[in-house]
């Protein structure tokens, strides 16, 4: 038994005290959450390894260490004992995201080998809703997207993440990893579009990680010959309400605190700020 503060990677052994872990903040954990559900610590089957942090022989704090290098309830003990893996391992992830105080403090101890980052992105809100909105009536047009619409989808999602990301999922093995999971959301039933009559997409958005206490949307676009219409946030109310019913209690997303249009949107839905994000991009 571990006796001392200590971390080490996890096992699979561990599945039933990182769920634990996870489990103390469901909203903010759900997108590390989902992944640990469906592939357990296995490495491999993870995409990562899973760090984890013990007070006292007992899991406390956790790192995901995969494309994206995520602090999970990280005390400040245990973020510096991250940091230390983190510099030993050597940077291997696109970004690192999680709750903004561990977040920068985490990035605050690796930057002067990993930096610079190619962007920081030091507050982005932490939104929350458990119901539909009053006085926004969902899209009808809004529906799930097919398989055979594949090839229609797509070119929205590379616009969508260029935008957001600011370099094309294109890039690097060109676009394997990203059309395989833009497939899998479509697959799942978790992707949303209104197309217009010549069958371009106008709005959509993706419901990307998902338990059975919350889900997160992402991806929400709207072509740009439609924004200042109105199109939004009855298109966000249709992915809300398909959500509620379909996948989880609790709905979350977190945004750019400086996307003004989107925050006006999120708000005008339901959406409350229970938090915020960090994003670290390299």
């Amino acid at each position: 038994m571990l006796t001392q503060t200590t971390s080490r990677v996890l096992e699979p052994s561990d599945l039933d005290a990182a769920l634990a872990v996870l489990d103390r903040d469901p909203v903010a954990n759900a997108f590390v959450a989902a992944r640990v559900q469906i592939a357990g610590l296995d490495p491999w089957r993870l995409g990562g390894e899973m760090w984890g942090w013990y007070e006292d022989g007992i899991l406390t704090s956790m790192c995901y260490a995969g494309a994206n290098l995520v602090p999970i309830c990280a005390t400040p003990r245990a973020v510096r004992a991250f940091a230390d893996r983190a510099r030993r391992a050597g940077r291997r992830c696109s970004s690192i995201v999680g709750p903004a105080e561990s977040t920068a403090a985490l990035w605050r101890l690796l930057e002067p080998q990993w930096g610079p980052a190619r962007e920081v992105r030091a507050r982005q809100p932490l939104l929350v809703t458990d119901r539909m909105p009053d006085t926004v009536a969902p899209d009808p047009y809004v529906r799930r997207v097919r398989k055979d619409e594949l090839e229609t989808i797509m070119p929205a999602c590379v616009a969508m993440f260029t935008e957001e990301v600011g370099v094309s999922p294109l890039a690097g093995d060109g676009g394997l990893l990203y059309q395989a999971r833009v497939a899998e959301l479509v697959g799942s039933g978790r992707s949303f579009a209104r197309f217009d009559a010549d069958g371009n997409v106008v709005f959509k958005a993706e419901i990307g990680a998902a338990t059975d206490r919350a889900c997160q949307i992402q991806g929400v676009w709207v072509a740009p010959e439609h924004r200042g219409r109105g199109v939004a946030a009855p298109g966000m109310a249709a992915v809300l309400r398909y959500a509620l019913a379909d996948v989880a209690p609790v709905v979350s997303l977190y945004v750019n605190d400086f996307n003004t249009p989107a925050r006006r949107t999120y708000d005008k839905v339901g959406f409350r700020e229970v938090g915020a994000f960090m994003s670290v991009l390299f």
